[in-house]
């Protein structure tokens, strides 16, 4: 007789294979779309890919199956449907600039780097029996962390683009080490936090009625909280400070469950934005960009240029958009990676931005749940991390792109153009699907090789 466990694993999976149904349906139809309404019209081309997205989405779903059967159900077709969104517009911008005489191909790039992200996630599943054993490594990835920050600062490897230089050359491609430091940074927290959350939170002096943590307790986060933020800044990149600060903020909270840590990361972000926006010159534009970009000339002189562009198409999209293939994204600068969010709006209407927001909640929401599922404190912060820096990562771009805070340079996950992004997040919905695995299990016994304290934490 099948136990309760089994059958809620079945059910899960049956769930999940009915969802990527969709998912795979929303990925070739979005690409359909585009080809008919922009392109030459739907070819046999058109076959090939939806046979390619049926395979890739079969053997995840059966390698989850296998490793991780009592995994969310969710996870695997919401990234699958955002991630089909993103490539149909990303073929839909190389069409616009190819009207304009540009010729790119940014979408058969993006489609071979969500291949390799699905394939790195999967395999992430496979080897990563429990994520528990992470632990060990908790320092380990603390410095690959920083070492993968500081790449782009080397001599001959490191290469500057629009005044970032937060990219390195490999093999003639371009990778961003700071999207996989994200992750490593998560595990890093997490270990640190779980093994002296008690003393970050009861030991040390009271000062204005709010208890600190004493100075060594505290000491190895800080360090490499203020590396990451010293190195973002000397690279220009201050979109991934941001990210990185507030990760730092609301797993130090989330470990604490002290507002006070919330009130002072708060306090201390608007102290630094101040001071940023009066030191560096290009954050002060940008600043004068968000908050007259319809200043004649400002605009004028291109400070808001892309901004206005952006605004304008999601305009002309109105509710329900003009149709995918049937606006003009090409007009706006980076419409494939910075200011995919407008091209999106412009096509999709605020209807379909809309849903597409929803698909990036019921990730967020699914990660939380994993959090609050999970037995140890290790997963429980891992799982907060990624689903936090994810949420903030998005609030960041389209907060942005929508003039509701000043311009970044973060990526918009799964649907910009960009391969280090879309490998990192996807090898992040690859550890909530093994933490998702072990909350959802009845089975709560570590495999052969965990310590036992780590498994009970």
């Amino acid at each position: 007789m099948a136990t309760v466990h089994e059958v809620t694993a079945r059910a899960g999976r049956l769930s999940e294979a009915s969802l990527l149904v969709i998912a795979v349906g929303i990925t070739v139809g979005a690409r359909a779309f585009v080809d008919a309404n922009a392109g030459s019209g739907i070819d046999q081309s058109l076959a090939v890919y939806t046979a390619a997205v049926a395979a890739l989405a079969i053997g995840a779903h059966v390698l989850v199956r296998m490793r991780a059967p009592a995994a969310d159900p969710v996870l695997l077709p919401a990234a699958f449907a955002l991630t089909g969104l993103g490539l149909a517009m990303i073929r839909r911008v190389d069409f616009a600039y190819a009207a304009r005489g540009r010729d790119t191909d940014f979408g058969t790039t993006q489609t071979m780097w969500a291949v390799v992200g699905v394939v790195a996630a999967m395999a992430v599943v496979g080897l990563v029996r429990d994520h528990r054993l992470l632990r060990r490594y908790t320092y380990t990835a603390g410095v690959l962390g920083l070492l993968a920050l500081m790449l782009p600062l080397v001599p001959g490897i490191g290469r500057e683009v629009n005044g970032a230089r937060i990219w390195i050359t490999v093999a003639g491609r371009s990778l961003q080490p700071g999207e996989f430091a994200k992750i490593l940074f998560v595990i890093f927290f997490a270990g640190y936090l779980v093994s002296n959350r008690d003393t970050l939170a009861l030991a040390g002096p009271k000062v204005l009625g709010v208890r600190l943590p004493r100075p060594r307790d505290l000491g190895p986060l800080l360090v490499v909280w203020a590396a990451a933020l010293l190195v973002q800044i000397a690279q220009r990149d201050l979109g991934a400070s941001l990210l990185f600060f507030g990760l730092f903020v609301a797993m130090l909270y989330v470990a604490t469950q002290r507002v006070s840590w919330v009130l002072a990361g708060v306090g201390l972000f608007a102290v630094g934005a101040v001071v940023a926006g009066t030191v560096f010159s290009h954050v002060g534009s940008r600043y004068e960009a968000w908050l007259h970009a319809l200043d004649p000339s400002v605009y004028d002189s291109g400070r808001s240029y892309q901004l206005v562009q952006g605004l304008f198409g999601m305009a002309s999209g109105g509710l329900f958009g003009t149709g995918l293939g049937e606006g003009s994204p090409g007009l706006v600068p980076y419409a494939e990676s910075d200011f995919v969010v407008a091209s999106l709006g412009e096509e999709l209407g605020l209807t379909g931005l809309m849903a597409i927001l929803a698909l990036y909640l019921v990730v967020v929401q699914r990660a939380l749940r994993a959090a609050i599922g999970v037995r140890d404190g290790f997963g429980k912060l891992i799982a907060v991390g990624l689903g936090f820096s994810m949420a903030l990562q998005l609030f960041v771009v389209v907060g942005g792109v929508t003039r509701v805070i000043p311009l970044t340079g973060l990526t918009t996950p799964f649907l910009a153009y960009g391969g280090s992004s879309m490998i990192a997040n996807w090898i992040m919905v690859a550890f909530l699907l093994r933490i998702s695995d072990v909350a959802r299990s009845s089975d709560l016994d570590a495999p052969a090789g965990a310590p036992a304290a780590e498994a009970r934490t």
